[in-house]
């Protein structure tokens, strides 16, 4: 008996001391960890954008899209049980602006994090600021290279192709349909454009060379018109172009007027059917080529797909006077929806370390509304989102995918 009773200890000590060993091994699992912006409750979000200004024609309506989103996900129950404090301020794309906003999401507001800045200006200006008191800058809309940095900036998480990969992955299709062209090249003069003729160049490589005219133009410029007349008196018979909406509208008409007909290449952000092609001219917009990596919702092509669908039945309730063929307001539905992803992943480990290291650690995703075969791939060593992009083609009434996707490596 008294053999028994010495076994029965034994055995409920051992495993007393093993459950503890358990415990004491996987705090992170038992326990929930905040940083400043979370609680049981609610998770703080802010964002900076351009409501008024220069840039308030895209900033606006991406912003009413982002705000619509956060209003029908805490209608939903929000993430994981708490609901989003989301506060939004306008930056008026000014650098010094932008930088005040920032100071009083965080220092004010209390965010967990910035999310979403738009525009290349306004995220260069917060970037030391927001890493320097280790806040996630996550899923900017700006193409930069420099945002891929993650040792000197490893609070800063792009979502958009860089233009540097959108060049590349355009020197492949050149060299592959049409590796004799003689190339000319429009691009606007800033990292948006330069970065793109970066990656075109390396793309080339050896084959640089058939760049034979590249002509610059200022985002303030009234007119391209002297560029594109440049460009064609200089012989080439393929126009690749890196520039804004406006400058985009411009060239395809002027190169329609002329009637000239080089291989014309426009810059994926450019693409849009209702808001570039159609006041450009359909019929002068036939046989361009682009890189993408969404659907258009105001492409027929997509009339009936589902996604699109969703997305414009949530922008009629939540967001009804945001254009739903705005590239900003589709970019940024992208965007809302790689935050939730993200934030989801964190389960109750809503420290700011862990919101990077789930953001940096998405690989193979797609979110809603990418096209077939793309995806988004970062670790925690390489923050570029897209490895590869599709090329579209103009019919005139739509865009038709071309072949399979192009990776920039």
């Amino acid at each position: 008996m008294e053999e028994t009773i010495l076994t029965c200890t034994i055995h409920r000590t051992w495993r007393a001391a093993a459950i503890s060993a358990l415990l004491a091994a996987t705090p992170a699992y038992a326990q929930k960890a905040y940083s400043p912006g979370a609680s049981d409750t609610e998770i703080k979000l802010g964002q900076s954008t351009p409501l008024s200004g220069p840039a308030s024609a895209f900033g606006a309506g991406a912003g009413r899209a982002v705000v619509g989103y956060f209003d029908m996900l805490n209608a939903q129950g929000g993430i994981n049980g708490r609901k989003i404090s989301f506060t939004q301020l306008d930056n008026a794309y000014s650098a010094p602006k932008a930088v005040e906003q920032s100071r009083k999401l965080i220092e004010d507001v209390g965010v967990l994090a910035e999310v979403g800045t738009i525009g290349t200006a306004p995220n260069v200006a917060i970037q030391k600021y927001l890493n320097s008191k280790q806040v996630p800058q996550l899923f900017i809309t700006a193409g930069g290279r420099r945002f891929n940095d993650p040792k000197t900036f490893p609070w800063t998480v792009p979502l958009y192709p860089d233009f540097e990969t959108e060049g590349r992955v355009i020197a492949k299709y050149i060299a592959k349909t049409k590796p004799d062209a003689k190339i000319g090249v429009l691009y606007q003069n800033d990292d948006y454009g330069k970065d793109y003729l970066k990656g075109l160049k390396a793309g080339l490589g050896p084959k640089a060379a058939q760049i034979i005219a590249a002509v610059s133009y200022e985002l303030a410029d009234p007119t391209i018109d002297s560029q594109i007349v440049q460009l064609k008196a200089a012989g080439i018979d393929t126009l690749i172009e890196q520039s804004s909406s406006k400058a985009a509208a411009q060239s395809i008409r002027k190169v329609y007027e002329l009637k000239w007909n080089p291989l014309h290449v426009i810059g994926g952000s450019t693409a849009s059917v209702e808001t570039i092609l159609k006041p450009a001219g359909l019929e002068a917009s036939k046989g361009l080529v682009t890189t993408q990596f969404l659907k258009q919702p105001g492409d027929p092509a997509w009339a009936d797909d589902d996604e699109v669908k969703a997305y414009k039945n949530f922008l009629k309730k939540y967001a009804p006077s945001a254009n739903p063929d705005d590239y900003s307001v589709l970019v940024a539905y992208m965007n809302v929806h790689a935050v939730t992803l993200a934030l989801k992943k964190c389960g109750d480990q809503l420290t700011r370390d862990n919101l990077i290291r789930q953001a940096t650690s998405l690989y193979g995703e797609r979110l809603p509304m990418m096209l077939p075969g793309i995806s988004i791939s970062m670790h925690p060593e390489d923050y570029t989102p897209f490895k590869a992009l599709r090329i579209a083609i103009f019919d005139g009434k739509s865009w038709t995918l071309a072949g399979d996707p192009l990776s920039a490596e």
